[in-house]
């Protein structure tokens, strides 16, 4: 039978191990009870001392899974306030592999929002959903006018970044050909860092894309303090 994760709410993430994220945003009970436009603005709008980094991941039908769930999961234990956003018409989405991901905000929404970073998840066609979102490519080259941080991992630096000017030479992708090949002199380090800019190859190097994330947003020794307690070798 196919998985269903529902992103905003924590009573259903046990199997993906993101338990407590929704929690700094509104309890389960609210969770249960209130309307789901509330929910959006509300996670959207809500500061704590706790969660002073805003991070963005949009998804949408056919977004890489593992991929995902690092970037929620391991920047969420730094600390930040990570929202997940649909591209789709619904905020139910199917991953790449089937799995069912209940996205927080549509990406209308969160477009309007300032963020720290912005993080894509590959996978395809996700990826080519993602370069199709007029609102979120116009949020990325706000991102990157402004010096902040955006970063895509696996297809999504060639298929999204590449297709709208936002991929600068000497970055890297997930190492096939069809992706390579639009990009400008791609390397084959795991992660690269362009200046507000970071790119990784695909699922099984996303722990370390979201953990140098979290580098740039919090700081090396927080960046090694969360890995060590991930068994993360850095």
């Amino acid at each position: 039978p196919r998985q269903m994760v529902s992103v905003g709410n924590s009573g259903l993430l046990a199997a993906f191990a993101l338990v407590g994220r929704s929690s700094a945003f509104l309890s389960h009970s609210s969770l249960r009870h209130a309307p789901r436009s509330f929910l959006s603005l509300h996670q959207l709008r809500m500061s704590s001392s706790d969660t002073p980094k805003r991070v963005l991941v949009p998804i949408g039908d056919g977004s890489e899974e593992i991929e995902t769930t690092c970037l929620t999961d391991t920047l969420t234990r730094f600390g930040a306030q990570v929202v997940v956003a649909s591209v789709m018409p619904d905020l139910l989405c199917t991953m790449s592999r089937g799995i069912k991901v209940m996205a927080d905000v549509s990406i209308a929404d969160a477009a309007e929002e300032d963020w720290d970073l912005v993080a894509l998840p590959g996978g395809m066609p996700g990826a080519e959903h993602l370069r199709d979102s007029e609102a979120l490519v116009e949020l990325l080259k706000r991102q990157n006018g402004e010096g902040k941080l955006y970063g895509a991992v696996c297809a999504s630096p060639a298929v999204v970044l590449g297709s709208h000017g936002l991929a600068p030479e000497g970055i890297t992708s997930y190492p096939a050909p069809v992706f390579r090949e639009a990009l400008t002199n791609p390397v084959d380090d795991l992660v690269v860092v362009k200046g507000n800019m970071i790119t990784s190859q695909g699922p099984g190097t996303s722990l370390k894309f979201a953990l140098t994330l979290g580098e740039k947003l919090f700081g090396k020794e927080k960046a090694d303090e969360i890995a060590s307690q991930m068994l993360v070798e850095r």
